[in-house]
């Protein structure tokens, strides 16, 4: 999916509010003689774009075709968009271009200084008129409301109407409590917090998960409904409710995270990519962008690099799992198996495992486990190909491998909360039951074995030999 989308190129239009964001990097390492306070020494500053131009940013590094469409001032700030955007910036005289200057000391953000305007801006019917001009140029459309006043209740419903009436999708980052004005859309991606202001609700647990994003959807007329969870990945609903779990390792800044997301949304659907898969690749990317510092874009070769190089840190000890996994709050779904030689079968099963629940855990015979269940010849892969393979896998969230005939020992150290066999232990005893709260046993698809596998290829070789 990565290589067919580092081949497209689809025009996407940006329009919000624009900001420069400048990052003074300092040494904090003195306490001044004049107040109880640290004595920041500027080392450099880094100049990089921000709010809506943050998306626009990221955009270009997956390679869209982007135009930028908002309202600037007449200042050094607006000077730099310009100079780094290919744009249409309507100017209005006295109104400061949002510039954000954090102070970062020892890999630290320790203070963010504001210099911005945020009120509505006067040019309104200007900026829908320029809109309705070029929209039908575009495959997507982006709106990225960060409340300093472009993107107004009537300037949101004026492009929203044009938007639909060209059947391009768009998408908005909202601010505030009160969505009406995002109404038509074709996807909001509010986070948890902004979520729980809009709906009024106490907390979006269990099933106030499912009711609030479905009441979003409903009430404001959204083709699908989608919050972002942070640590939890992303919820969507379509005709159900799913929930893409996060693949971020180490977390270091979230800033920026919300507007690489909402950027490769909308690249996806640009490109016709359905949006289950496209929420599975924001996943991805809000994986690579929160490991990192400031504002940052992301590109497909980075996020095939960061793929490849972190399936193998979903092999973890039982120690080390049980570590990542306290105070997630997440249902744990935990299956095992030998997983010799990886077929179709296998997929089928562990896919249908992982949408029991938040978390899959596979746990994994080791080779001397095999050997004296199964006899010398197996396995067939060691038990680090084993492992590798499961944990390539986006339904597969951790393996852990036991040395046991069972893995009574590890159900009893990591108390998931599902365990999954397969249908044929119906009405047989099954090791573990005793130790979770729910059993499901899940229908194998017909035809698929290790033992089939391996027999074919030994017919095979007969026949060559004879």
């Amino acid at each position: 999916m990565l290589e067919f989308l580092s081949k497209q190129s689809p025009k996407i239009l940006v329009v919000g509010d624009f900001m420069v964001d400048n990052y003074i990097w300092c040494d904090c390492s003195r306490v001044s003689p004049e107040a109880p306070v640290l004595i920041a020494k500027t080392l450099k500053e880094d100049k990089r774009l921000g709010g809506a131009a943050n998306v626009y940013a990221n955009l270009k590094a997956f390679g869209a075709r982007v135009f930028a469409l908002g309202v600037v001032g007449e200042d050094e700030s607006a000077k730099f968009l310009k100079e780094n955007l290919t744009s249409k910036f309507l100017i209005q005289k006295n109104r400061k271009t949002p510039l954000k200057n954090r102070i970062i000391a020892h890999n630290q953000q320790v203070l963010r200084l504001d210099d911005e305007d945020n009120e509505d801006i006067e040019c309104e019917e200007e900026l829908i008129e320029e809109f309705n001009q070029i929209a039908k140029d575009f495959e997507a459309i982006i709106l990225s409301d960060y409340a300093k006043g472009v993107l107004t209740a009537k300037v949101c419903r004026a492009l929203i109407k044009k938007a639909k009436e060209l059947k391009i999708p768009i998408l908005i980052d909202p601010k505030g409590n009160d969505y009406s004005k995002y109404k038509g859309a074709t996807l909001l991606t509010p986070n948890k917090k902004e979520a729980l202001e809009a709906l009024k609700y106490e907390n979006l647990e269990g099933e106030n998960l499912k009711f609030g994003i479905e009441k979003l959807k409903k009430d404001f007329d959204l083709t699908y409904g989608v919050i972002t969870l942070s640590e939890g990945g992303i919820a969507l609903f379509d005709t159900t409710l799913h929930i893409i779990a996060a693949r971020a390792l180490e977390v270091y800044d979230v800033t920026g995270a919300g507007d690489s997301v909402i950027a490769i949304l909308a690249f996806c659907l640009a490109s016709q990519i359905p949006i289950i898969k496209a929420c599975e690749i924001a996943n991805e990317v809000a994986a690579v962008v929160v490991s990192k510092i400031g504002s940052v874009s992301v590109s497909f070769d980075e996020l095939k690099n960061f793929k490849k190089s972190n399936f193998e840190n979903k092999i973890t000890s039982k120690e080390e799992l049980l570590k990542r996994l306290k105070g997630q709050n997440k249902k744990v779904v935990f299956t095992n198996g030998c997983f010799d030689i990886l077929h179709l079968g296998h997929l089928s099963y562990l896919e249908k495992a992982r949408k029991l629940g938040d978390l899959l855990i596979v746990g994994l015979n080791s080779d001397s486990s095999i050997k004296r269940l199964k006899g010398d010849t197996r396995p067939i892969n060691s038990q680090f190909e084993r492992a590798c393979m499961l944990a390539s896998l986006y339904f597969v969230d951790y393996v852990v491998i036991f040395e046991e005939d069972t893995p009574f020992e590890l159900i009893s150290f990591l108390k998931p909360d599902i365990l999954v066999k397969g249908k044929d232990y119906e009405n047989k005893e099954i090791i573990g039951a005793n130790l979770v709260a729910k059993v499901e046993l899940i229908d194998y698809k017909e035809g698929f074995s290790t033992s089939k596998i391996i027999e074919k290829i030994q017919g095979q070789k007969n026949d060559t030999h004879n």
